[in-house]
């Protein structure tokens, strides 16, 4: 049971962050501030944690496998989509409403599936194959686009959430194949370092050389966006998905985009029709799908 509540726990915070950067939009804050200082931050906490945990007796059980150099290196260069992730993801932002930009994050899922079979050069399994369908016929119904018209739509908005759909799907498809013994607090420290350096030369931190700005901006947004989003749901995610499975896991994470909609709508003031809401259940299903598929088999199979 706890494991569910970590991994719903984890879905939860990272569901909350879009809320937190429209409103510091509204405060002036531009997205270089934005995407910087929650990737600086949140650094300096998982290294921070890195060192507490290193001589902790539960760590020293576990024997996590350091990295060596060579793995050292493709961790940071994984790390460097999940700050391309959240780079697009916050980009988005600027152009569209939060609603429709975690509607467009959770294409992941489908484009995570033809990765799978570019690269494994095998056909999807039918489960897969067939949650693809909701997950399109929710997404078209989500944005609304049939009764707004696509111009309604800012195409720069719409290009950088499926950017950030396609680099966290590279993301999800390579980070489980690289440093799997590692500790998983080390390992995600340097992935997030990563994605610091390939953000910060993409948009530059400008932040860092106005101390006064730096200090506005950690107090309201900084430290909020640090800790909910790479420390804490890193933290609950490492904790609970060994418990429950990849699988599970994944549908557990689900929990993320009911969250995003309701805070934009509940904070930002965001309209949601019926057909949005039609679209968020559609697509809930098509994430659902190979995951209950595979487990009504070994149901049939264990009979």
């Amino acid at each position: 049971m706890k494991g569910y509540i970590y991994v719903i726990l984890g879905a939860i915070c990272y569901g909350l962050l879009s809320t937190f950067v429209k409103l510091a939009y509204k405060d002036g804050f531009i997205v270089n501030d934005v995407v910087g200082i929650q990737l600086f931050l949140g650094s300096i906490l998982l290294w921070g944690g890195v060192l507490i945990t290193k001589g902790t007796k539960s760590t020293k059980e576990k024997k996590f496998v350091t990295p060596g150099k060579r793995e050292l290196l493709l961790l940071m260069t994984v790390g460097s989509t999940t700050g391309l992730t959240g780079m697009f993801y916050y980009l988005s932002l600027q152009y569209i409403s939060a609603s429709l930009a975690i509607v467009l994050l959770f294409q992941f899922t489908w484009i995570g599936v033809l990765l799978e079979a570019i690269f494994n050069r095998r056909i999807p399994e039918k489960g897969k194959l067939l949650s693809i369908i909701p997950l399109l016929i929710g997404t078209i119904s989500a944005t609304n686009i049939y009764s707004t018209g696509i111009s309604a739509v800012h195409w720069l908005g719409f290009l950088f959430g499926l950017l950030a759909a396609l680099s966290y799907s590279i993301f999800m498809f390579v980070s489980g194949r690289v440093a799997v013994q590692a500790n998983p607090i080390m390992k995600t420290a340097f992935m997030t370092t990563g994605g610091l350096i390939v953000c910060s030369i993409i948009l530059p931190p400008t932040f860092l050389t106005d101390g006064k700005l730096l200090l506005q901006l950690a107090v309201q947004y900084g430290f909020v966006l640090a800790f909910v989003g790479p420390f804490l749901s890193t933290l609950l995610f490492s904790k609970g998905v060994p418990l429950v499975g990849s699988g599970i896991a994944s549908i557990l994470g689900a929990m993320e985009l009911p969250t995003a909609l309701l805070m934009s709508v509940f904070v930002l003031n965001e309209h949601i029709g019926v057909p949005q809401y039609v679209g968020i259940v559609l697509i809930l299903i098509g994430i659902s799908l190979p995951g209950l598929l595979k487990k009504n088999k070994k149901d049939i199979l264990s009979v």
